[in-house]
Formats: C-alpha cells, sequence, structure tokens
C-alpha cells in the first residue's frame, strides 16, 4: 500500500465515527481511501477487524502495515493496481492480520474504484470483513479454490451492475439496468422488484424480467406485514432461504407467488445518507440459502444501487427545477402576428442545474411592425437564466417605447452594464415592418441571420455588429449598426443560437453552411422546419443549448396585391429622375391610385429631389402596395445621410426644406426611419377601394 501525493480530492469531513448499522449487523466494516493523499478511513468496525485503536491510527494507508504482514499487504497491492490496470470497478482480496496479542485472523476486502471524468483513479471505497471462520476448516488457513471462484463470480455480477449504474442519470436508467437480463441473470435471479419510499408509502416502480406483480401490492404500507415493507422499517437486509420460511414468515404474500416457483429470496433496503430511499428484491428459482460471500456481496450491491437512485433522484429533481426556472423565463405564448407565420424552439442540453442563458422573443410593435429577439447569455447556470430573464424583459420593454433598434440595444447593454454581475450576452434584434418587408437588424456579438427565398434560395445576412451587450457600455462603445434586409412574400428570416451551429473541432463558418444547407432543403412550413432543425441539434447531441426562432412573410391575401417598384437614382443624372417620375406615374396608375397617382408622383419627386441635394451619394425609391386592412401605398426613399430633414414653417428664412409641408399636406402618414449608415423617408396613402 505505497503513500501517494499531495491530496486533490477531499474527503468528506462529517464521515461517521461508529460503524454503519447494516454493516455491523453483517460483522463487516468500511473504508474510504483517497488514492492521491493515502488517507485511508476507516469506521470503527474496521478498527476493531485490524485490532487498532482510533488514537492508535493516523489515517495513513501505509500505517496499516504494523497489522498486515509484508507478503499479504503486498497481495492485496497487486489485486489494487490489477483492477486499476485493467479499468475495473472492484476488487477483492484475502489476507491475515496479525493482532496485537500475536494472534494471526484472516480477513477479506472488496472495494469499488471511483474515477474521474477523465477515467483517472481517485477513491476506493469498500468493505473489509473478519473472514477467520469462513476459512477455518482450511489446513493451509487459506481460501478454497471453489470459494476464490464463487466470490470472484460474485464479485464480477457487482462489478457489471455497478459499471451499468454509473451512467444511470434517472431512476428508470437504474431500473433499466437492474432489470436488464445480463444484470439479473448474472446475480442468478429469476425476478427483481423495486420499490420506492414516497410520502410514507412503498410504490412498486418494477419488476422482471418475468411477471411477478403481486395484487393489491403496486402500493403497501411501510407497516405492512411484507417483506419489502420489513426491511424498509428495520433498515436490514431479509434473506429467505427456502419456501417453507418464506411461507411462514409472510403468510399472506406467499400464496399469490407460490406459481412463480420461488425456492428463496433476499430483500435489501436502499439506504442512503442514513434515509430508506426504497427497497429492492431478488427472487430466486434454483437455489436454497446464501453463503457469507453471497450475503456480503448483495448488501454492497444494495448499497451501490441506493446511492445510484439518490443521485438519480436529486439529477432528476435539479434538472426538473432548472427546467421549470428557465421555462418560466422564456415567453409563455407567441403571439400570432398578421401577415407572418412564426415558430420558436428551444432545447435545453445540459445536465442538472447547468442550464443555458439562451431566449428568443417576439415582440408587437405598433404601426403593424414587430421585433424579434434571439440572445444567449455567458454562463451554464441558474444564474445565466436569471440573467437571461431580466434581460429579456428590459429589451422588450425598450422596444415596446418605440426605440429604433440600435437604440433598444444600447440601453439594454447598459442595463446589463448596471446589474451589478460578471456576466455578458449576445443578442440579435430584427424590426420588421411586415408591410413592406422592410427588416432592421442589430448584433450584438450573436451570429448573423440566415434568410430563405421563396424558390428555396438561402444566404447569410452578414450584419456589422457591435460588442457583446454588458461589454459594450463597459468599454463606452454602444454604437451599433443597423442593418436593413428585405422580406419579400414567402421568404423565412431563421434567428438561432450558437448550440445550433457549434460542433466540437469544426469551423464556426463550417457549422452555418451546413446549417444553410439544411434551411434550404427544409420545408416551407415553419412549424416543420424549426422541428427539423432541432431534431439535427438532438441528434448531434451537443453541450451547449438551443434557441431557435422563424418568421416567414406571408403571402398577400388580397389577389393582385403583390406591387412593388424599386429605383435607384443616380446624384447628378437629370435625366435619371425624369425617368424614376415617369415611371412612379405610371406604375401608380396601373395599381388603381386613380385620382391619387399625381398626388403620389408629386411626393415622391419631391423625397427624391431632397435626397440628392441634401447629401452626397444616390437615392433609392421604393414603391409598396401594403395589405391588411384598407389598401395603402407606401413610399421610402433612402440614401446614406444619418442627418434628419427638418420641417421649415412658412415664415421661416431660406428656401429648402418647404418640400416636407408639401409631404405632409398631401400623404395621410409619413416619417423617417434609420437604415444602417443612413435613414428613410417614407409616406403612405391611402388607395381609393374603387379605383
Amino acid at each position: 500500500m505505497a503513500d501517494r501525493g499531495a491530496s486533490a480530492l477531499s474527503l468528506p469531513e462529517n464521515r461517521p465515527a461508529a460503524p454503519d448499522t447494516i454493516l455491523a449487523l453483517n460483522h463487516m466494516g468500511s473504508f474510504d481511501w483517497d488514492l492521491d493523499a493515502g488517507l485511508f478511513h476507516m469506521d470503527a468496525r474496521a478498527h476493531e477487524i485490524f485490532d487498532l485503536r482510533p488514537e492508535e491510527y493516523d489515517g495513513r494507508a501505509t500505517s496499516l502495515a504494523v497489522r498486515v504482514p509484508p507478503p499479504d499487504a503486498a497481495k492485496l497491492d497487486a489485486a489494487v493496481a490489477r483492477a486499476i490496470k485493467d479499468g475495473s470497478e472492484t476488487y477483492g482480496a484475502y489476507f491475515r492480520v496479525r493482532r496485537r496479542d500475536g494472534t494471526v485472523r484472516w480477513a477479506h476486502s472488496q472495494g469499488a474504484i471511483r474515477r474521474d471524468g477523465s477515467g483517472r483513479p481517485r477513491r476506493v471505497v469498500g468493505l473489509v470483513r473478519d473472514a477467520t471462520r469462513e476459512l477455518a476448516d482450511s489446513p493451509a488457513r487459506a481460501p478454497r479454490t471453489a470459494q476464490e471462484e464463487a466470490f470472484r463470480q460474485q464479485a464480477g455480477v457487482v462489478e457489471a451492475v455497478s459499471a451499468a449504474l454509473a451512467h444511470a442519470r434517472s431512476v428508470q436508467d437504474v431500473i433499466d439496468a437492474l432489470k436488464d437480463t445480463h444484470g439479473i441473470r448474472h446475480l442468478g435471479a429469476a425476478s427483481v422488484v423495486i420499490g420506492l419510499v414516497e410520502a410514507g408509502r412503498i410504490r412498486l416502480v418494477a419488476e422482471g424480467p418475468t411477471e411477478s406483480f403481486v395484487p393489491g401490492t403496486r402500493v403497501t404500507r411501510i407497516d405492512e406485514p411484507y417483506p419489502m415493507s420489513e426491511v424498509v422499517r428495520t433498515l436490514v437486509p431479509r434473506f429467505i432461504e427456502s419456501p417453507e420460511e418464506f411461507a411462514e414468515e409472510y403468510p399472506i404474500l406467499w400464496p399469490h407467488i407460490t406459481a412463480l416457483h420461488i425456492t428463496s429470496a433476499a430483500y435489501l433496503p436502499l439506504i442512503a445518507q442514513g434515509r430508506p430511499l426504497g427497497a429492492m428484491g431478488l427472487l430466486y428459482g434454483d437455489r436454497r440459502g446464501f453463503s457469507a460471500e453471497e450475503r456480503a456481496v448483495l448488501v454492497a450491491l444494495g448499497s451501490s444501487i441506493a446511492q445510484s437512485l439518490q443521485r438519480a433522484m436529486l439529477y432528476e429533481q435539479e434538472k426538473d427545477l432548472a427546467q421549470g426556472l428557465q421555462q418560466a423565463m422564456l415567453p409563455r405564448t407567441i403571439p400570432s402576428v398578421r401577415g407572418a407565420d412564426v415558430a420558436v424552439r428551444y432545447r435545453a442540453a445540459a445536465l442538472g442545474r447547468d442550464i443555458g442563458g439562451d431566449w428568443y422573443d417576439l415582440i408587437p410593435l405598433p404601426g403593424g411592425r414587430v421585433g424579434a429577439v434571439i440572445g444567449d447569455v455567458q454562463g451554464h447556470d441558474t444564474h445565466a437564466a436569471a440573467v437571461m430573464g431580466q434581460l429579456r424583459i428590459v429589451l422588450r420593454a425598450y422596444a415596446a417605447e418605440g426605440h429604433t433598434p440600435a437604440t433598444v440595444m444600447a440601453r439594454a447593454s447598459v442595463f446589463l452594464d448596471e446589474l451589478d454581475t460578471d456576466r455578458f450576452a449576445t443578442c440579435l434584434y430584427a424590426q420588421a415592418d411586415l408591410s413592406t418587408g422592410v427588416v432592421q437588424v442589430v448584433r450584438a456579438g450573436h451570429l448573423d441571420p440566415l434568410v430563405r427565398d421563396a424558390d428555396g434560395t438561402t444566404r447569410r445576412v452578414e450584419v456589422e455588429g457591435g460588442l457583446p451587450l454588458g461589454l459594450s457600455a463597459e468599454f463606452g462603445r454602444l454604437e451599433y449598426p443597423v442593418a436593413t434586409l428585405e422580406l419579400d412574400p414567402g421568404h423565412t428570416l431563421l434567428l438561432c443560437t450558437d448550440g445550433l451551429v457549434e460542433q466540437p473541432g469544426a469551423d464556426l463558418d463550417d457549422g452555418m453552411l451546413d446549417l444553410a444547407e439544411l434551411f434550404a432543403a427544409g420545408p416551407d412550413d415553419v412549424r416543420e422546419l424549426a422541428g427539423r432543425l432541432i431534431a439535427m441539434a438532438e441528434e448531434r447531441g451537443g453541450e451547449d443549448d438551443v434557441a431557435l426562432l422563424l418568421l416567414r412573410r406571408r403571402e398577400p391575401e388580397e389577389p393582385g396585391a403583390r406591387g412593388r417598384l424599386r429605383q435607384h437614382v443616380a446624384p447628378g443624372d437629370p435625366d435619371a429622375l425624369t425617368r424614376a417620375r415617369h415611371l412612379i406615374g405610371a406604375e401608380v396608375r396601373a395599381w388603381g391610385a386613380g385620382e391619387r397617382a399625381d398626388e403620389i408622383e408629386l411626393v415622391a419627386d419631391e423625397l427624391i429631389t431632397n435626397a440628392l441635394m441634401h447629401t452626397e451619394g444616390s437615392a433609392t425609391v421604393t414603391l409598396r402596395l401594403l395589405t391588411g386592412g384598407e389598401r395603402r401605398l407606401r413610399v421610402e426613399v433612402e440614401d446614406s445621410s444619418s442627418a434628419l430633414p427638418r420641417r421649415r414653417e412658412p415664415q421661416d428664412d431660406g428656401v429648402s426644406g418647404r418640400g416636407l409641408l408639401l409631404v405632409d399636406m398631401l400623404a395621410d402618414a409619413w416619417g423617417v426611419e434609420a437604415r444602417g449608415g443612413g435613414k428613410a423617408v417614407w409616406c403612405e396613402f391611402r388607395m381609393n377601394p374603387d379605383g
């Protein structure tokens, strides 16, 4: 038992000084060996077996050499080393103990090796017992070959079942591992029954592989005369060695199971941290009685199962709590949007309380517009989810107040910076006018959006972004460029978090290309498409959460209302302005503008002229027929200047700026929107319903 290096794994400080009740009844002690520190903790019963008083023992594995002869110590070391080397979970070995009065006794040690996530062995926990009496008949005072072989087989069973239980993350996983034919058959049992303690009762949760259900025992009280109830009450295993003993001890139960031809049974309490979680019964049809070795193995197996159950229950509780918290932070419902089909999906990929701060949101805005949000708070814990919930609420509030997308993002960044948290968040906010198809996008360190055209052509929209939320405020860089894109009817916008794109060892751009291919090949229905995208993430089994939002602009509800005209007018080209004016007049008359055609042509000409006169670049005019409610025609003139136009009153000096008075008089509504590095001046005209 060689000493080891410095400790990297601390042992619990509240370990019991007294032996465990079940182990003591079976004349066993327990130990916990920290391989890194060389600390070999033993309970009181183990101290008795080694004939060491607590004050004589310093807790070091090497100090046991005073009681274990060198050849036996070497044998123990070899057994442990062999198990560690070949990847085994358990080992067992007999050895001699030389007591203080000079007498020699036999002992047996059975240990389970605990490894960390990388597979490195860190601890050995196990049992030690006095084996002198069982070996007393041997002339050489050594284990008989048959005994060694039987124990080796039993230890192998524990090893196999424990290995399966190590991967259990739910109560059902534990049940499946025990009901698996390999596990039960290797134990020699014909069937297994498992019950869990719930509200003072025992609820049967598993039976099999063969049918062994007894009517009236699905839920039983702990005080009822059944073996499972007894072991939960007493915390002591119950070994029934013959049919006669079963019939005598449990006359109510026995008549119901005689058809199963049970010859013996072992009922084990499943105890973790001194609390009974339930009980397990192993039913045998081809044996009578249990040797000391078999009882010891089953007791050890029960302890391992109890630990796995406790871990699974805790995991399920934490997962339910974490997912409940995150679901509470996400929108309960997504509002229906006139003129668009929307689908959202969220997939939690992390374990236990390790949840992410991914979120989505859809925000109805005045004027038939809608805001679409996707974001991800740094970290994978409940704090990330809590920050996400607060950030989602304030971003929604800023958007509903009518701020521009850049202002919404900047204010959200300041809020996160002042929240007194060390977290930052990436985010993408898209504000869409579904009547015109114009979408303004701002990006804070997040993935670019994808757009799929009606024919399936998919493109990544590269948006010049700013720093993530929180960081931009911390570094005083709150400028968020605004990009503008257009969604024609049938086009679909995809916003997602990086969990949908990132793959271990793969480049992010490659992931975006793969996503674009799947997006392009998906169905037109956004709900089906969202389901297919999230299924891809589930198949890939990534370690990050996934949130996505799909927005598809619908076809116009009114036949023939798909009119749109877009014309580019270069500066210093009078003919281009004339051509644009004539084209606009002809087009709006064809759309049924009627007597308003002249007004529309005049206003469009005024807006284009203003753009060319007061900026250094070109102008782009766009005309659209708007659907939904009354028919309207919208005129937009974009330029590269961020300076806002100012309407002059008649008494103002100067000759420029009065064109907006004309716009205000003739148009039913008008305004200005930021568009990337420039702006768009727009106006709308109600169309004559009879035109």
